[in-house]
């Protein structure tokens, strides 16, 4: 039987992975078209014209491409991509007529575990047992410390502190637990993920962790605009560790940014859920000024920075983790933009869209729905153009690019329609939609000059 390929890919700082991913525009097909020479991709056996189906633990054959690459993105600084060649796929989607084959993924409690260890008056509470070289595994003390910090029974031991273990000697092992000093982040599986994995031929890979008893957390902040502003000053700077980023500075006492807990010296790192690694100063600005007056940020102070930093992990994968769920959904409910001057890519309206659709859709924690509706001046026609990833919108199944056709059973087309829709979307849940997706028409009037006749959208490196 066929399997997919998994590529586990890893990128230094300013670096990319080194593809260039390329969408089908009408087709849910995530190409790899182009692999640079000498980069992660190549050496992990990515190849051109393979099909991406897998980021992390998420299926995404039938994503959105913009969403697949905030995947990508969000994932830092290494990346676990399910792949299969396009003639490979065809075969085995055929012979095995179930897709959750095609692209499997681990259920909850069977993941490996990030875990972070605090000695107490006996140790780390736990030995270490190998069968040869890089093969290591942990026998607990019960009670001990490795035991309280979620460490599973018979585990395997994969990295100290986001070192992989597996090139290390028994003599090596000790040496690295030792310069750990009085904690010790340890990435382990237990026997039952292990199998696991090797049943699915699925690498162990640290972006498939769930975190246990971490230290510290990324914050999710939901601002609401005041009549002095939200209340911070956001500047580029390098950060302890020499890496540029957005911090956030000159917080401002009573103010809104203080109120959601925002503290001076924390780094910026996602807004709307989307992460911000990467973009210039102005990028990370424009993106704030889009959510309008509720602005979501997830942010991380410098001990948090340190820590994920030194487990190689973007802290965007443990926000599910954290005892105050992370959620994109908190975002501003259905933040409306009419855009006078649209960009180019915003102007060209489908003449006719295709089917319809109804989609009910309830408030996150955070009491928004996680979607952005925009309309153009010239015209009646409103259509969705952002959906945060993880939000109540796209767990209902809204695409970008989607026309609101009805809301909660009122017809869309008039000129009071944001006015209306203000209104509707505080109204009791759950707001019903009436949608329609753009024909291949008007897909087409939206591709960019000069990226093919097939609807290729231009390619992305990642």
């Amino acid at each position: 039987m066929e399997r997919p390929r998994f590529c586990l890919l890893s990128k230094e700082e300013g670096r990319s992975f080194g593809f260039h991913l390329q969408q089908e525009l009408g087709r849910a097909r995530h190409v790899v078209c182009r692999v640079e020479p000498g980069t992660s991709a190549q050496r992990q056996g990515l190849r051109e014209g393979d099909r991406i189906v897998g980021v992390n633990n998420h299926v995404v054959e039938h994503e959105d491409s913009e969403v697949v690459i905030r995947r990508i993105q969000a994932s830092g600084p290494r990346v676990l991509l399910t792949v299969w060649a396009q003639h490979v796929l065809d075969v085995a989607r055929a012979v095995q007529g179930n897709d959750a084959l095609l692209c499997p993924i681990l259920g909850p409690e069977v993941r490996p575990r990030l875990c972070h260890i605090v000695k107490d008056e006996g140790g780390f509470g736990f030995t270490v047992t190998h069968e040869s070289q890089g093969s290591f595994w942990l026998v607990l003390t019960t009670g001990g410390a490795a035991e309280r910090a979620g460490v599973p029974p018979g585990a395997r031991l994969l990295e100290v502190n986001g070192v992989s273990v597996e090139k290390f000697t028994h003599n090596q092992l000790s040496r690295k637990l030792w310069q750990s000093g009085a904690q010790v982040t340890l990435l382990v599986a237990g026997p039952e993920v292990e199998e696991k994995c090797r049943q699915l031929g699925m690498p162990l890979a640290a972006p498939l962790a769930e975190g246990w008893a971490l230290p510290t957390k990324p914050r999710c902040l939901h601002l609401e605009k005041g009549p002095q502003g939200f209340g911070f000053v956001l500047r580029e700077e390098k950060g302890l560790d020499g890496r540029l980023g957005q911090f956030l500075w000159e917080v401002d006492p009573g103010l809104p940014a203080e109120r959601a807990g925002m503290q001076a010296g924390d780094r910026l790192v996602a807004v709307a859920g989307d992460s911000v690694e990467g973009l210039s100063h102005e990028e990370t600005v424009s993106r704030i000024r889009a959510q309008g007056s509720c602005v979501s940020l997830t942010v991380v102070d410098p001990e948090a920075d340190c820590f994920f930093s030194m487990v190689r992990l973007s802290p965007l994968l443990f926000l599910e983790s954290t005892e105050v769920r992370g959620s994109p959904q908190d975002t501003c409910s259905a933040s409306l933009v009419e855009m006078k001057h649209p960009p180019a890519e915003d102007t060209a309206m489908p003449p006719v869209p295709v089917g319809s659709r109804q989609c009910f859709l309830y408030p996150g924690p955070g009491g928004g729905y996680g979607f952005r509706l925009s309309c153009v001046a010239s015209g009646p026609c409103l259509f969705i153009s952002q959906v945060t990833l993880g939000g109540s919108a796209a767990q209902a199944g809204l695409q970008r690019g989607d026309v609101i056709l009805e809301v909660n059973g009122y017809p869309v087309g008039g000129q009071t329609d944001l006015e209306r829709l203000k209104q509707l979307a505080e109204a009791e849940p759950p707001l019903c939609l009436k949608l329609a997706t753009r024909s291949p028409q008007g897909l087409e009037a939206w591709t960019p000059p000069g990226s093919g006749k097939d609807w290729a959208l231009a390619s992305d490196l990642l």
